[in-house]
């Protein structure tokens, strides 16, 4: 079926809404997983960024300290390291989806 121009357009204005929308509407990792990587937050991260996240060899990770970063640099961040700093890249370890719900959860994290 061919669509004329107009209904192309709307076609691939909507295609593209979605796109730029899926990470909203991706899932969860499974329950086991979130657990994991909760652990591995609490001993992995936090043996850098201090076990309440408050900083130590890494920056602070708490909630408002991360409040003015965009996810997509935190999300490289994590996935790729950072070149001239002990962050390694956590990328071998876990996707970016998984990254994504990581970071999420420490935005949520309420810390004195």
């Amino acid at each position: 079926m061919y669509l004329s121009w107009p209904h192309n357009r709307l076609a691939l204005l909507l295609s593209l809404c979605f796109i730029n929308t899926a990470p909203a509407f991706a899932q969860n990792p499974p329950q086991d997983r979130q657990k994991e990587l909760r652990n591995m937050l609490k001993h992995d991260c936090g043996s850098c960024h201090g076990l309440t996240l408050k900083g130590g060899l890494g920056p602070s990770l708490l909630a408002k300290d991360l409040a003015n970063k965009p996810d997509d640099y935190l999300l490289d961040t994590i996935q790729n390291g950072r070149k001239g700093t002990a962050m390694p890249p956590w990328k071998p370890f876990i996707t970016e989806q998984e990254t994504r719900w990581f970071i999420q959860t420490l935005l949520r994290q309420q810390h004195d």
